[in-house]
């Protein structure tokens, strides 16, 4: 026997390559000679299938479903490893639907193959619906990397002709006038031997929205009490909390051009714990956005200012010795966001200050990034900071022990913070094709 050659039985005399030629001349004959000889003596490197870094929210995107129904690429844990980055972006549309926005990003064997594409769902679509309409998306843009491998040859594309008319025969009707309205209602009980707790809100909505205008119209109200039962000196005395907040929303947007949009709102609010009895502001705005709004889903820097009149009435007198009062006030604001293969960036800076008296001024910063430092390696930082100044509707008797240990009422305070570090290192096989649902 010569060196190298297995000493299995099959082998002897040739017996394996007797077994087996009849079955590779009858497929010849179906398959075609030339195809055959190209799938049996392909080089491995020929038939490397497209390896895909999917750059997603979890919580948004069903992954598991996506690993599931796409079994033709591999799937990868490092974007670097990977010959296709993709990135799906979920934003809420005018109508209460999604726009998921699917960008596939060209690396390694497919560098500066990119391309985007865009799924939509409506408001009234279940999860699974709205799941196998993006990965039908997903296939349709991954079709481009695979149909120059010899992949290709066991993809199938089918055409819904009926379908696709009805989709082209509505396409130009809306008897809403893209007008769309929520409702909602909920409730909660929670009750345990010493505490009971019940909370109900209702939500209205209405809201249009097209390329040229927006208009948002949404009102809230929100009622909860709790009921805390304590013994002291063998009696059980009762504490009850109890908030109201109701609220309304008017806004009309416009848009100018690629980067310029003008707005006016009013509103209305009204809040036990905020000492607001009724509140009334109008204001009118206009912003700036140094990228075209279209490239929103990977870059945007907007420069917005806002003049507000309000009219407020509160509960009880405040530590300024007011019942009511009117008040002019200014806003600035900053918000830059960049989403890019190696992570994600979002700052947002806001300052606000009254016109009666420029010391009370609110200052507020949030950031959040995420980035991919090495292969395998992550970090997330986010932060947030308030300078308060302005709270001008502190009530003047204070707030008492029980208002402050169940939350009852706004507390002074000259500034607000959180910080949230992550890291993580992931390491071991590259690939990540295989979803195991048990346990």
């Amino acid at each position: 026997m010569e060196p190298g050659v297995c000493a299995d039985p099959v082998y002897k005399n040739g017996t394996l390559m007797k077994r087996i030629l009849p079955a590779i001349w009858i497929a010849a004959a179906v398959l075609g000679s030339n195809h055959l000889a190209a799938v049996l003596f392909a080089k491995p490197e020929a038939i490397k299938v497209p390896g895909v870094y999917l750059d997603c929210n979890p919580r948004q995107i069903d992954i598991h479903f996506i690993k599931e129904e796409i079994t033709f690429v591999n799937y990868v844990r490092d974007r670097q490893a990977a010959d296709i980055h993709v990135i799906i972006t979920v934003r809420q549309t005018g109508s209460g639907g999604r726009e998921h926005s699917i960008k596939f990003l060209g690396l390694n064997s497919q560098k500066g193959n990119d391309r985007e594409l865009k799924y939509y769902s409506t408001a009234t679509d279940t999860e699974d619906q709205r799941r196998q309409g993006l990965v039908e998306k997903l296939k349709q843009g991954l079709i481009p990397y695979i149909s120059d491998t010899p992949m290709a040859d066991f993809i199938s594309i089918s055409y819904s002709g009926a379908g696709a008319e009805k989709a082209a025969r509505a396409s130009g009707k809306d008897k809403w006038n893209h007008w769309s309205f929520q409702v909602g209602l909920s409730g909660d009980i929670d009750a345990e031997e010493y505490s009971k707790n019940w909370e109900y809100s209702l939500s209205l909505s209405a809201n249009r929205v097209t390329r040229e205008s927006k208009i948002n119209l949404w009102t809230f109200l929100e009622n909860e009490k709790t009921i805390y039962s304590i013994e002291d000196e063998g009696k059980l005395e009762e504490y009850i909390s109890q908030t109201r907040r109701a609220m309304f929303y008017a806004g009309y947007i416009k848009s100018l051009s690629d980067h310029w949009s003008l707005g006016a709102f009013f509103d209305f609010f009204s809040s036990t714990y905020d000492n607001a009895d009724i509140y009334y502001t109008a204001g009118l705005g206009m912003e700036y956005n140094i990228f075209p709004y279209d490239e929103y889903t990977r870059r945007e820097l907007r420069l917005r200012t806002k003049l507000e009149y309000t009219r407020r009435r509160y509960n009880t007198v405040t530590i300024y010795n007011l019942l009511e009062e009117n008040l002019f006030r200014q806003q600035l604001a900053i918000f830059f966001a960049l989403k890019e293969p190696w992570g994600s960036v979002g700052l947002r800076l806001t300052g606000m200050a009254y016109y009666h008296d420029f010391s009370k001024n609110n200052f507020r910063g949030d950031v959040d990034v995420s980035m991919n430092l090495l292969k395998g390696l992550s970090v997330h930082v986010s932060a947030n900071y308030s300078r308060v100044r302005d709270q001008l509707s502190l009530p003047a008797e204070g707030a008492t022990k029980e208002a402050i240990l169940m939350e009852l009422q706004e507390l002074a305070t000259g500034y607000e913070f959180s910080l949230r570090l992550g890291l993580s290192y992931r390491f071991g096989s590259i690939y990540s094709n295989v979803v195991n649902p048990r346990f």
